[in-house]
């Protein structure tokens, strides 16, 4: 207290300074109609400025919110898009139980929205971080993928956030097909490129060219058929011979990768069971043997 009686007596005159500058200009500006009309249009002025700022803050978030939801509605309506053009080609079948077995399709997934809190492109085992996990439905090897295409798979969990082994790992091996011609092969990463990928296995049989489109073939159980993993740029032999090697363009681009979502189908969990049973079965088998 003795300190702050000290400061205000040693300083006393600068307080009644400001007191007395208050004063004037609420003086000045209240009792003369030119200066009030001043302050009343710089404060607007200012006023607005505010009010800007805080508009073009709320329209970036809602422009976050609003990218996620067309990334979710985009993977949605591809698979949708997909499904249809599948339906419509099967001309064998009755309309109305194509439909049905096409929506029944469509039934099996849905898709958890995530955003990618930490990513890397420039080294041979990339990972990604993402802010779903147990508590959001997202499990071990469960597809991941964006408005653009494929991203990769989830690796590891926890309750909140999960680790996601993107297509840009020495590790990654997903299963693929070149698009309408039913030739399948899988997706790899040579830790070279992060807009470039491989892929081999595709039979010395099959007919393609340069320009078309590789997406997930269906034949795993992690990826529903028909998304997007990238363009055919070169075609060449594999090493030993027996098959090409196709050096894609991929159509998502991992140095801009914000929104994903985490692909889930209903019957996960059991389908999951029954492999780990399997393997432990296998295992036992050749303990045994």
């Amino acid at each position: 207290m003795h300190n702050l009686l000290a400061f205000l007596t040693k300083y006393y005159h600068w307080f009644i300074f400001l007191l007395l500058e208050v004063a004037s200009g609420v003086m000045l500006f209240r009792y003369n109609s030119y200066q009030g009309s001043v302050w009343i249009s710089s404060a607007n002025a200012v006023v607005g400025k505010v009010y800007e700022w805080q508009a073009g803050l709320e329209q970036y978030f809602s422009l976050v919110d609003q990218n996620a939801a067309l990334t979710h509605r985009n993977l949605v309506l591809e698979q949708q898009l997909k499904a249809y053009k599948e339906s419509a080609a099967d001309a064998h079948e009755d309309s109305v139980q194509s439909l049905q077995t096409m929506m029944g399709n469509l039934g099996k997934y849905s898709f958890v929205q995530a955003k990618v809190v930490s990513n890397s492109i420039d080294k041979t085992d990339n990972l990604i971080t993402i802010d779903r996990g147990t508590e959001d439905g997202v499990e071990v090897d469960m597809g991941v993928a964006c408005g653009t295409g494929i991203v990769g798979v989830v690796y590891m969990t926890s309750a909140h956030y999960s680790i996601v082994i993107p297509v840009l790992n020495k590790w990654s091996r997903i299963s693929c097909a070149i698009r309408n011609k039913g030739y399948f092969g899988y997706v790899t990463w040579d830790g070279v490129n992060p807009v470039v990928a491989y892929v081999d296995d595709i039979p010395r049989h099959a007919k393609f060219k340069v320009g078309e489109w590789v997406e997930t073939s269906g034949y795993s159980s992690i990826f529903p058929k028909g998304i997007l993993i990238g363009k055919i740029m070169e075609i060449s032999d594999s090493p030993d011979g027996l098959s090409y090697r196709l050096k894609i363009n991929l159509s998502t681009d991992f140095s801009r990768l914000r929104d994903v979502c985490v692909i889930t189908e209903k019957d996960f969990a059991d389908r999951r069971r029954l492999h780990e049973a399997a393997l432990d079965s296998m295992a036992l088998q050749r303990s045994r043997n």
